[in-house]
């Protein structure tokens, strides 16, 4: 009560200016200290111009100019030029893993010092000669304990370091290792307590970062407070190693193509488009490499693949970001078959490498569910399918049935939003009557070749001819994409029109005709199979991670109210 009828005496006498409310945390010191028994008065002489205060909501913390002015005035420099220590710097996970089993309870190794660096995480004082702190460094947490009886420094240099130096901010420290009495390891702080960056804000460690807008929006905040945010980036790091070694081990080799172009191709997709001043004139960010590597291919490179960035300026959810990566292969003298194997062998693979067994629990889905990655996977004859579900046989795609497509749409309360086309309602009829099957991981394949224009048309025994290409469902997500390549540049000519129709029509992600790849294509391209994976979809399934925003390091998000301050961020306003 008392606390709080000082809150409002200030506010009046300073107008407002002193305060900003951040999340809760506790300081007991000068440079952040309680302000239960103060006064306006003790402040002003105790701080002159610094007089700036923050209420955190458990305590009071000054503002970062008056943290800044205040380690000035202790003698202590907030951002030093880093100097190594005369001991070698050991990373926390190396000390762990070197000193956990080897040093018995109550003792220390005074044979040797290391030097250690890391973010103070938490700092707790049992009296003012001893105070103990939990630094983390690359996300392995260590204690560093800070007794006066040890440290050899003078008493000013001790009260300096113990009363100045915060949560979150950054320590380098030298010291000998050992465990406390209650068995935990750590280091033992014998000279060289140094602050080499402080942290101006209060960081919400206890009462935590949960809101997905400010989380994302403050992603370095996020991974300080959040530490399993950092580790799916690392299985996202392991996912992306495991991809490149498995193709490098085959002989494939990796490329480079252009992000920027003069029109985007190699999937059905709207680009974002830009403008090049050097050259005066639009162009487009790619949303597929597919007619870059395939020329390649007809260049000689039989084996070819890359990882990268595509850009589709579309929807953004669950499955999609605007900017996302791929990684595309193509296989010269392969077929869809090799392909099928190829997919299969790789993801079991992964799945046992990142992981650790070819069944994974993962909560990619609204409730958890167990995934086998044990070949071989289900297979799904889309038209067949289809008709099984409709009870009747489907019309002729090449006749472009538009009418009759939508009517069974209607019939099954399906809403296709304009334009119409076949891709599109067929598109929609899968995902309706398919997708939903596919929680185990599933192909499907024999697509209508009008839904592939880049696709080889195969025959089946049925007597039926459908495009050569499969995709590869897992929980419900598309994360594989591959093709028979269409090698006629006839046939190319012939469907890059149909597709431009389409655009004509008002389909804004048919692809546009490719005049030079077409070109390409007359020199000769060998019989190929190409291949192409959702990377960051594969990284939400492997990390139960329900939202593509979680597997990214920095995801799209619309703009905000510019005068949002970072105290209102962590004090979850």
């Amino acid at each position: 009560m008392y606390t709080r009828t000082l809150l409002q005496h200030l506010s009046r006498q300073w107008n407002g200016h002193l305060f900003h409310s951040t999340a809760s945390i506790n300081f007991k010191n000068t440079s952040q200290r309680r302000l239960s028994r103060v006064s306006v008065n003790s402040l002003k002489r105790e701080y002159g111009q610094f007089n700036t205060v923050i209420n955190t909501g458990e305590s009071w913390i000054l503002k970062p100019e008056a943290r800044l002015g205040e380690l000035e005035r202790q003698g202590i420099k907030p951002y030093p030029r880093y100097q190594s220590p005369r001991t070698p710097i050991i990373p926390v996970k190396e000390v762990i893993a070197k000193y956990q089993d080897k040093i018995e309870v109550g003792t220390k190794d005074k044979s040797k010092k290391i030097s250690i660096n890391g973010r103070i995480y938490s700092k707790r004082d049992s009296s003012s000669k001893l105070i103990w702190f939990d630094l983390i460094q690359d996300n392995q947490s260590i204690q560093a304990v800070f007794n006066r009886r040890n440290y050899l420094g003078n008493d000013q240099e001790f009260e300096k370091a113990a009363k100045n130096f915060q949560r979150g901010d950054i320590v380098q420290l030298t010291g000998h290792i050992g465990k406390t009495k209650t068995g935990e390891l750590s280091v033992f702080i014998t000279e060289s307590f140094e602050l080499l960056s402080p942290c101006l804000h209060a960081i919400p460690m206890r009462s935590g970062l949960k809101d997905p807008e400010k989380r994302f929006r403050n992603r370095h905040l996020d991974f300080l407070v959040n530490r399993d945010a950092l580790e799916i980036l690392k299985k996202r790091r392991d996912v992306i190693k495991f991809i490149r070694e498995y193709l490098d081990s085959r002989n494939f080799l990796e490329v480079e193509t252009p992000i920027l172009s003069t029109q985007a191709g190699g999937a059905n997709a709207k680009p974002f488009t830009t403008r090049a001043n050097a050259l005066d004139m639009e162009m487009q960010m790619r949303v597929a490499p597919e007619l870059y590597l395939k020329q390649l291919v007809i260049g000689g490179v039989d084996r070819v693949y890359e990882l990268g960035k595509q850009f589709r300026n579309e929807g953004i959810d669950a499955d999609h970001n605007p900017e996302f990566t791929t990684c595309e292969f193509y296989q010269a003298y392969a077929n869809l078959e090799d392909l099928f194997e190829m997919t299969e062998d790789m993801l079991q693979e992964m799945a046992k490498t990142i992981t650790g067994s070819t069944t994974i629990s993962t909560n990619v889905l609204s409730t958890p569910i167990e995934l086998s990655f044990e070949k071989p996977f289900r297979r799904i004859n889309i038209m067949e399918f289809l008709e099984q579900k409709l009870g009747a046989p489907l019309p002729d795609l090449e006749k472009e049935p538009i009418a009759e497509l939508l009517e069974l749409c209607k019939e099954h309360n399906l809403f296709v939003p304009a334009p119409h086309t076949i891709p599109r309602i067929m598109d929609k009829l899968i995902s309706f009557f398919i997708e939903p099957e596919c929680v185990q991981p599933t192909f499907l394949w024999g697509h209508p070749i009008i839904m592939s224009p880049l696709a080889k048309d195969i025959q089946l025994d049925s007597g039926r001819s459908v495009a050569g290409r499969f995709e590869l469902f897992v929980a419900g997500k598309e994360i594989v994409n591959a093709y028979e390549e269409l090698n006629n540049p006839v046939q190319q000519r012939d469907r890059f029109v149909k597709q431009q129709r389409d655009k004509e029509n008002g389909d804004e992600e048919a692809q546009p005709m490719d005049l030079a790849f077409c070109g390409a294509l007359e020199y000769g391209l060998p019989p190929t199979a190409g291949w192409g994976m959702g990377v960051d979809r594969v990284c939400q399934i492997l990390t139960g991670s329900q939202h593509i925003r979680d597997v990214l390091a920095f995801p799209t998000m619309r703009t905000r109210n510019a005068t949002t301050s970072t105290t209102d961020i962590v004090s979850n306003k």
